[in-house]
């Protein structure tokens, strides 16, 4: 039987899996929720969303996902306070960088109300779902993909938006170790590195996989011209401090827009820290690293927040990070921690409740 929730049909699963998850040892998504929002793009239009029990999807093989490789996505979490409260957690800006990414890959784009209302409906149906362990929170993937038949390369007449949600642990345990990349990139000027398309992370797990053979966790991307400027950690912004200064590249046609990123700039500047923008060489990084003044980097992302990097390999040599006491890193992901569960004043308006 359907209810409508904020104009959404909901058909609820005759039975729940919940009782089945050890919330005290999840790893990160890789158990789901009992629902998943569903909508389907046709005849030039979106169609209503609505929310069905989490169930496999059925393709036909000519389906241009398999061959062209139209997909982006999103992530981003929910949490409960204390209180039980839910949140999330500048949800906005994930809806307009799924329409960005939308754009670049020539997907139609989705109206706010079918992403805003249909994430509020399914996040209150699941909200038993959210742990209250410490780090714990219901990880959000929202995702659209070609779904429209055909083997002519163009763009589909066809897409699938679908929501679903994954109760996590961390993502990250512990400091990383990161390989300076001078080989390959993760994107180019005039490509699609700025969207959240599928293929993007797909490109960066055979230079990964080479880095981990040599005994690193991720690699620190590089541009794509001279390998000359630092860009991106792994599948996250990153962030270097050098003597007291938090410093991160620019956003460019390669740089993803991380909603962490712009946070982190934010609260470090309420909290006094002298930040910059601009481009960082990997000849400034080592240099600084020769002679001590680099103190901390890390990367930064919806998944892990805050992700310290214990050293770096770069040339064949590892240069280590000092261990610092009350360093940037913990003092800026606390700040943005407590915002999200509800722990501290939100001055900045990003904490948006599910109510």
């Amino acid at each position: 039987m359907e209810t409508m929730v904020n104009n959404i049909a909901i058909e609820k699963a005759k039975t729940s899996k919940i009782h089945d998850v050890d919330f005290d040892n999840l790893s990160f998504g890789s158990v789901y929720t009992d629902h998943m929002l569903v909508c389907d793009y046709k005849n030039g239009e979106w169609e209503a969303p609505k929310i069905v029990p989490y169930q496999p999807i059925t393709l036909d093989p000519s389906a241009k996902i398999f061959h062209y490789g139209q997909s982006i996505f999103e992530g981003m979490k929910a949490y409960k306070d204390e209180d039980g409260k839910v949140f999330l957690f500048r949800p906005l800006e994930n809806f307009k960088r799924l329409n960005k990414s939308a754009e670049r890959l020539a997907i139609p784009q989705l109206p706010e109300s079918h992403f805003m209302d249909g994430l509020h409906a399914l996040i209150q149906l699941e909200s038993d779902w959210i742990p209250t362990n410490a780090g714990s929170s219901l990880y959000i993937r929202p995702f659209i993909f070609a779904s429209g038949t055909g083997f002519h390369a163009s763009p589909a007449n066809e897409y699938k938006f679908i929501i679903a949600c994954a109760p996590s642990g961390s993502y990250f345990s512990g400091k990383v170790k990161v390989l300076i990349e001078e080989t390959y990139s993760r994107a180019a000027n005039g490509g699609v590195g700025y969207a959240k398309a599928g293929g993007n992370y797909a490109g960066q797990f055979y230079p990964t996989k080479l880095a981990a053979d040599k005994g690193y966790q991720q690699v620190i991307w590089t541009d794509d011209n001279a390998h000359e400027y630092i860009e991106e950690a792994g599948a996250m912004n990153v962030f270097v401090r050098i003597n007291d200064t938090l410093m991160t590249a620019p956003t460019n046609d390669r740089i993803l827009d991380g909603i962490t990123r712009k946070s982190i700039l934010d609260i470090a500047k309420d909290e006094g820290i002298k930040t910059e923008v601009r481009k960082i060489s990997v000849h400034e990084l080592v240099e600084a690293a020769k002679n001590g003044s680099l103190k901390e980097m890390f990367g930064a992302g919806t998944a892990a927040v805050v992700s310290p990097i214990s050293g770096f390999g770069f040339h064949g040599e590892d240069y280590t990070l000092p261990e610092l006491t009350n360093s940037y890193a913990s003092v800026l992901k606390k700040r943005i921690t407590d915002i999200q569960y509800n722990r501290a004043e939100d001055k900045f308006g990003w904490r948006y409740p599910v109510e």
